[in-house]
């Protein structure tokens, strides 16, 4: 370096002479003046470039990367749902920088996902909604690399809105989890004990882009058990009837929570092509509904029907069997999002990962990988819960939020902590990478460089 310095002094003194002793004819090229600058300049860069040790964290344009172990973590990109900031783009993970941002007519309805086409399906929120909950949406669009709209369906009024997740089907049709306002004659009648002036419950509809129809649809209205009162109808033992929903159940973590009418808060879902099945998670009751898809509208509301026989009932269900008044079996989850069915040749492909909040006591999130059995036999006054294959937290781990987690072909677990941002931890436990932001992430997505869904990086 001091070399260098040294002949470009030489250089420039030299010049400096040749300009006080040219006379007025003298012409000077500036070209080559400024091509030997350059070469200076470059001789410099590349003696510079002497291989040093990377000093973490490293800056980058939408928060910080604490850690990179570039032999242990996956490359790819990340899909970042930044929820306070209404953001969607591609984050690189050696540098934090965002490589492609989509501009969005309307704030995030939470979910956005990025299809193997490079369209984005997005969950977004109207401007004006009738009633809202944290993660109203109410409108679904599908959107192109440079932000035009290809398709929208808007369901929102006094009555549904659409809210939290959504879900491609292999036929092109579309699933969203919808709030149904439920009246105070319909809640008396099946003799509901709160008092709230509004109540919602869950559905599920299945829309055709098409033809903007809905086509299928499955209601937790339908499925409803109460022991408050025998001389009114859907009343039952909850205990004995573990594939019907306890419509007055309130769970531990709300017990000091003024109600709102939000009795069940449905955030996400994820859907099983081989044996057509819906995984929901349902936060206010901390448990993983299953449901069957294969039925018809009218079998789904109907206790018989569809491949499993049971119409709309649930099929199984786990993570609290308290909210069903089952004994047996010990509760896992206090508040939790994501159903993440693990498929497409990952380690643990037929097992599920659930990121649970670890709200209450605990304040201590963990992510669960969960076995799920070949033959479901939900049963009364039996163990129902899965068995655990593999979990992690760590020392403030904490997301009373959003958050999730995803399983990368490499083994290794992509976690969303919604309050801090990304980790990407190893089978073994070992953390390899790690981005803190300032947002408020709902999910993380990974996307493998030749993944077809980003080739319109390279047009």
């Amino acid at each position: 370096m001091k070399s260098t310095f040294f002949t470009k002094f030489l250089g420039l003194f030299f010049l400096f002479f040749f300009l006080a002793c040219s006379s007025d004819d003298d012409v000077i090229n500036v070209d080559e003046m400024e091509l030997e600058e350059e070469v200076i300049e470059e001789e410099e860069e590349e003696e510079s470039e002497i291989p040093t040790e990377v000093v973490y964290p490293i800056l980058g344009e939408t928060g910080t990367i604490l850690l990179n172990n570039k032999s242990l973590v996956k490359e790819g990109y990340v899909l970042v749902n930044e929820s306070a900031d209404d953001r969607v783009y591609l984050m690189e993970k050696d540098s934090a920088l965002i490589i492609h941002e989509w501009e969005l007519e309307f704030g995030l309805g939470n979910d956005v996902e990025l299809l193997s086409d490079g369209r984005l399906l997005a969950s977004l929120g109207v401007e004006t909604p009738d009633f809202s909950f944290g993660g109203f949406g109410g409108i679904i669009q599908l959107i192109n690399p440079d932000s035009t709209v290809d398709w929208e369906f808007i369901y929102a009024n006094q009555d549904h809105i659409i809210h939290h997740d959504v879900e491609m089907l292999p036929n092109g049709n579309i699933l969203a989890i919808v709030w149904d306002l439920r009246s105070t004659e319909e809640l008396d009648a099946i003799g509901y004990l709160g008092e709230e002036e509004k109540v919602y419950t869950e559905t599920i509809i299945e829309i055709n882009p098409n033809t903007d129809e809905i086509v299928w649809k499955w209601e937790s209205w339908d499925h409803i058990v109460q022991d408050a009162d025998d001389s009114k109808p859907r009343f039952g033992i909850v205990n004995e009837n573990p594939e019907l929903i306890n419509i007055n159940y309130i769970d531990i973590l709300r017990e000091s929570v003024e109600p709102d009418g939000d009795i069940m808060h449905a955030n996400g879902f994820d859907y099983d092509e081989e044996n057509d099945l819906i995984y929901m998670t349902i936060n206010n009751f901390s448990e993983v509904w299953v449901i069957d898809h294969s039925t018809t509208i009218e079998e789904a509301k109907l206790s018989t029907g569809g491949i499993y026989g049971k119409g709309g009932d649930l099929i199984y269900r786990f993570g609290n069997p308290t909210a069903y008044d089952n004994s047996f079996g010990d509760r896992l989850f206090y508040n939790n999002h994501f159903p993440n069915l693990l498929e497409n040749d990952v380690p643990g492909d037929g097992n599920i990962l659930v990121y649970v909040n670890g709200n209450g006591d605990s304040k201590q999130s963990v992510i669960y990988e969960l076995n799920i059995p070949s033959i479901f036999d939900l049963q009364s006054n039996t163990n129902n819960e899965l068995d655990v294959v593999w979990s992690y937290t760590r020392e403030g781990l904490y997301a009373p939020r959003v958050s999730g987690a995803v399983r990368l072909d490499n083994g290794n677990t992509l976690i969303t902590s919604g309050t801090s941002g990304f980790m990407e931890v190893t089978n073994d436990k070992e953390v390899v990478w790690e981005f803190e932001g300032t947002g408020f992430y709902w999910r993380s997505y990974h996307y493998n460089l030749d993944n077809s869904a980003l080739s319109f990086l390279s047009n």
